[in-house]
């Protein structure tokens, strides 16, 4: 068994106010805890894992090319690998969700990407 404290996990804030947290995973899927700011979104990306978001506080909008979806409290939405993207916050307060990626991925995605 592995426990992953929160408060001492490792954490990863591209923008301000968008703070992502490692909780406990393996190669094989891994969960990070996140918040966002009303009114910010992830650029549109895709990546080699499928996606799962659990919204645990507030609302958000998964956009891709085809589509968008609002989310608010436990709702989810399912990506595919390679399923272009983005995570906007479009309510009035702060959002809070869980992404589980499967196979499992490390914060080298957001801080190794080129722009």
């Amino acid at each position: 068994m592995r426990n992953v404290d929160f408060a001492a996990a490792e954490t990863y804030e591209p923008d301000e106010g968008w703070r992502r947290v490692s909780l406990a995973g393996s190669d094989q899927f891994t969960f990070e805890w996140f918040e966002k700011p009303p009114g910010h979104s992830s650029p549109m990306h895709d990546h080699e894992n499928e996606q799962v978001c659990v919204v645990l506080e507030g609302e958000i909008t998964v956009h891709t090319e085809e589509d968008s979806a609002t989310l608010e409290r436990f709702d989810s939405v399912h990506l595919e690998a390679w399923e272009s993207h983005r995570v906007e916050n479009t309510g009035d307060e702060r959002a809070v969700a869980i992404d589980v990626f499967a196979p499992g991925r490390s914060f080298d995605f957001w801080t190794d990407r080129e722009e």
